[in-house]
C-alpha cells in the first residue's frame, strides 16, 4: 500500500497544530569537525558531498564500513565560525568522535565532542522553516523531507528561549517521523549490517552519486546499479499491541522481516519487498505496510 500523507485519514495527526512547535531530541548529540582540511577530510569518509554544506545548509549522510555497511548517520552543517557540526546519535557519539580522530592522520583537522554544551531540537508543523534563521543557534531545514521541518543545534538549555515556540513532547515528533517512514540511526539500521539503499538514503538525499570515492562507496554503487535490493525499511501501521524491536514479522508462518523502532500504532519494519502485500503479523499484532510517496521501488523488484 502506498501512503499518501496529504490524503491519509490520519493526516491531521501528522500535523495537528496551527503553528510550528519544537521538540527536544535528547537522543541526538553533536560533534564539531574544524580545521582547514575539514571538508576534504569528511569528503573521503561519508556518503554525501561536503561541497553542499554551508551556513544553514546541511546534508544527511552516513559513515560506512569498507564493505559498505552502516556505521553512523549524521547531519553535517556549518556554524557561524566555519566549523562543521555533525548531529548524530548521542549514545554512539563518543565512539564516532574517536573513530574520526583515528582517521585524521596528518590532516589539519580537529574533532571535538560537543554533546555537553549543545542540544538538538526539531521544529515542525505549518511553516516551520519561517523560524530561520535562529539567532544564537545553528539551524537548518531537514534535508531529507520538508515535512520534517527544521533542526536546531542550540546551547544547552537555550532552545526554548531562542525559538520562542510552544514545546511538544518527543513522542509528538516521533509520531511524525514514524508516519513519514524515516529511519532514525541504529534504532532502525542494524550497525555493520544495513545497506543504505535498503534504508531510504537514496530517496532521502543521503547519498551523492557524483562525488568521488568514500569508504564503502564501491558496494553502495554496485547495489544501486545492479538492482540488488530485496528488502526495505517500511513504515507500518500496527493493529494490536506494539511489538518490541526485533520481533519477527511473519506471513503464513514464515518470517519476512522484523520490527525496528515504533510508538503507539506506528513502527518501522524491515520487510522483504514481496511482503508488502501482506497479510502480515508480528507477535499478536497485525502489521500493515504503508509505502510513503517518497519511496521508490523498481517495478521489477
Amino acid at each position: 500500500m502506498r501512503l499518501n500523507l496529504a490524503n491519509h485519514p490520519n493526516a491531521a495527526q501528522v500535523s495537528p497544530m496551527s503553528r510550528p512547535v519544537f521538540s527536544l531530541l535528547p537522543h541526538r548529540s553533536v560533534i564539531a569537525v574544524g580545521g582547514p582540511d575539514r571538508a576534504e577530510f569528511l569528503q573521503g569518509l561519508i556518503s554525501n558531498d561536503t561541497g553542499k554544506v554551508g551556513p544553514g545548509r546541511a546534508i544527511w549522510a552516513a559513515l560506512l564500513t569498507p564493505q559498505g555497511r552502516f556505521l553512523n548517520d549524521m547531519f553535517v552543517v556549518e556554524d557561524a565560525a566555519g566549523t562543521f557540526l555533525l548531529e548524530t546519535e548521542r549514545e554512539r557519539a563518543a565512539a564516532l568522535a574517536r573513530k574520526l580522530k583515528m582517521y585524521t592522520l596528518r590532516s589539519k583537522v580537529t574533532v571535538e565532542d560537543r554533546g555537553a554544551d549543545l542540544e538538538v531540537a526539531a521544529v515542525f508543523g505549518p511553516d516551520a522553516a519561517k523560524v530561520l534563521p535562529v539567532a544564537g543557534a545553528t539551524a537548518f531545514v531537514d534535508p531529507r523531507l520538508p515535512e520534517l521541518g527544521v533542526r536546531v543545534l542550540a546551547p544547552v538549555g537555550q532552545a526554548a528561549t531562542l525559538l520562542g515556540l510552544g514545546e511538544a513532547s518527543f513522542a509528538a515528533y516521533e509520531s511524525l517521523r514514524l508516519r513519514l517512514g524515516v529511519p532514525d540511526g541504529s534504532r532502525d539500521l542494524t550497525v555493520e549490517k544495513a545497506l543504505l539503499l535498503e534504508s531510504g538514503f537514496d530517496e532521502l538525499h543521503g547519498v551523492d552519486w557524483q562525488k568521488g570515492c568514500y569508504m564503502g562507496q564501491e558496494l553502495t554503487a554496485r547495489t544501486k546499479y545492479r538492482g540488488l535490493i530485496k528488502r526495505r525499511l517500511f513504515p507500518v501501521k500496527v493493529e494490536g499491541t506494539l511489538p518490541a524491536p526485533g520481533t519477527p514479522v511473519e506471513r503464513d508462518g514464515r518470517a519476512v522481516g522484523e520490527i525496528r523502532s515504533g510508538a503507539g500504532d506506528r513502527a518501522i519494519a524491515m520487510l522483504q519487498l514481496d511482503a508488502e502485500q501482506g497479510p502480515l503479523v508480528a507477535a499478536t499484532a497485525k502489521i500493515i505496510p504503508e509505502r510513503p510517496d517518497w519511496m521508490e521501488i523498481p517495478q521489477n523488484s
